[in-house]
């Protein structure tokens, strides 16, 4: 019993913002991760930000951030300004990161975001940029993106898909890459890049069968980012997570 209470002292201390569905998944799974979930908060306890406070969040190792673009900038300065360091999976609001990095840096704390969580949609990243330094310089190739999510995600296109976009252009295909999003019952999500000329047609996908891919690589960027101060995109730390 002693060395059993000597192993849960030991368990990193959690909060969860954000107890939807990712928010759920995220505390079933924390204990496999070295985490006690301290605290728990969303929109009907958290009015104004009143559970992000430093007082309140006096033991919090590292939170988890899973809510909506409109209240999750917000509720990163709120943490910045606590002293906790965050992961977000929340999309949609990447418009506002410069201000989320000021507050990073001026209370000196840490951040980890990224539009997708899924170890295996990085390494889909990776894949999408070579696929588009090959073709960059092939002019008879057009480029598409699409996605499909379940009905209730409300940024479309999702950040995955527009991160995607991205990452080609920097690769070096400057053309037009048309993308467009479904959105229909419970899909985890679905990511295609394709590439189509007149005598061929070439397609990279990635499908996700749950959540849980998204929940265990935001629990590996906490567990890296407890102690840690910076501002850091999860695919930049993909290589150096235990």
């Amino acid at each position: 019993m002693l060395a059993q209470g000597r192993r849960e002292a030991m368990k990193r201390q959690l909060a969860i913002v954000g107890t939807g569905k990712m928010g759920r998944l995220i505390e079933q799974l924390a204990p496999e991760y070295g985490f006690e979930v301290r605290t728990k908060c969303d929109s009907k306890i958290n009015a104004n930000g009143c559970r992000l406070m430093r007082e309140a969040l006096a033991a919090v190792e590292v939170a988890v951030e899973f809510t909506n673009a409109g209240a999750a900038p917000e509720n990163l300065k709120r943490l910045a300004e606590a002293g906790v360091p965050v992961v977000t999976g929340t999309t949609g609001w990447f418009s506002r990161l410069d201000e989320v990095r000021e507050a990073v840096e001026k209370f000196q704390t840490g951040l980890v975001w990224s539009p997708n969580f899924s170890v295996g949609l990085n390494l889909f990243r990776q894949v999408v940029a070579e696929a588009a330094r090959r073709f960059a310089a092939q002019e008879e190739y057009g480029a598409w993106g699409w996605e499909i999510h379940h009905a209730a995600k409300k940024d479309a296109p999702s950040g995955t898909l527009l991160a995607l976009a991205e990452e080609m252009q920097r690769s070096g295909y400057k053309r037009v890459v048309s993308l467009s999003s479904s959105r229909a019952g419970a899909v985890p999500g679905t990511h295609e890049i394709g590439f189509d000329s007149a005598a061929d047609t070439i397609t990279i996908r990635h499908t996700a069968r749950n959540r849980e891919g998204f929940a265990r690589g935001a629990l590996r960027a906490a567990r890296w980012l407890a102690g840690k101060k910076g501002f850091f995109e999860f695919r930049e730390i993909l290589g150096e997570l235990p």
